[in-house]
């Protein structure tokens, strides 16, 4: 019996992470624990320990005698990820491509054309999602669990954030460019020039938020 219910209580708490994450829930958001405990179909000592968890991988914020909230990220922090996840992925390609097989190289080929082919029909929001994809499949074929592990961890603060630079004209086609010279050093096995290629990439989507945080200063 308590197997089980350490079963549900997971269940509960990753589709509690996952509306968070998702932007389901979205920052700033209460969380009331009875409110959750009917929407996610779980105990209130289920929901209390979720949101334990979720403090503690700071999706989430309490606060003394206002319960709990779904942290907002500013943008000087999501500029930060992005850094931090620059270095991380960057590593993740160079392992990548120490280690890429003719299926892996054919995953991350067919990633790509779909990433252009949503861009062809300026589905940009589909695109984003791709986009996702790619870089979720580099850091899988890396091989490298703590890499994965950090970089899962800084995408989930990003909800706010995900869709907002493919926005910025002149970026999807830019995007598409950099995804493009990363999977050609994968896929050569070249490790150096994929660290390289991923770390240009992510620092130029960096650059990208900063700008459109300054234009929106002076606007």
């Amino acid at each position: 019996m308590k197997t089980g219910r350490r079963s549900t209580d997971e269940e509960g708490y990753l589709r509690l992470r996952e509306a968070i994450v998702r932007g389901e829930l979205v920052p700033n958001q209460r969380l009331v624990e009875a409110d959750m405990s009917s929407a996610f179909k779980m105990p209130r000592a289920a929901v209390r320990t979720a949101l334990l968890r979720l403090e503690h991988e700071g999706l989430i914020v309490r606060e003394p005698h206002r319960g709990a909230r779904v942290r907002l990220v500013s943008e000087q922090e999501a500029v930060e990820i992005l850094q931090a996840r620059a270095a991380l992925e960057g590593l993740a390609a160079s392992q990548a491509a120490l280690k890429i097989t003719p299926d892996g190289a054919d995953e991350l080929q067919h990633v790509l054309e779909r990433q252009h082919a949503a861009l062809e029909r300026e589905d940009l929001l589909g695109a984003s999602d791709v986009n996702a994809q790619l870089h979720a499949k580099i850091v899988e074929l890396s091989g490298q669990a703590t890499a994965q592990r950090l970089i899962r961890a800084l995408n989930s603060q990003m909800v706010r954030f995900q869709f907002r630079t493919i926005l910025i004209p002149g970026r999807p086609a830019q995007s598409l460019g950099e995804h493009r010279a990363i999977v050609d050093a994968v896929v050569s096995g070249d490790a150096e020039k994929a660290d390289r290629a991923m770390h240009a990439h992510l620092t130029n989507v960096a650059a990208a938020l900063e700008r459109q945080q300054a234009a929106a200063a002076t606007a």
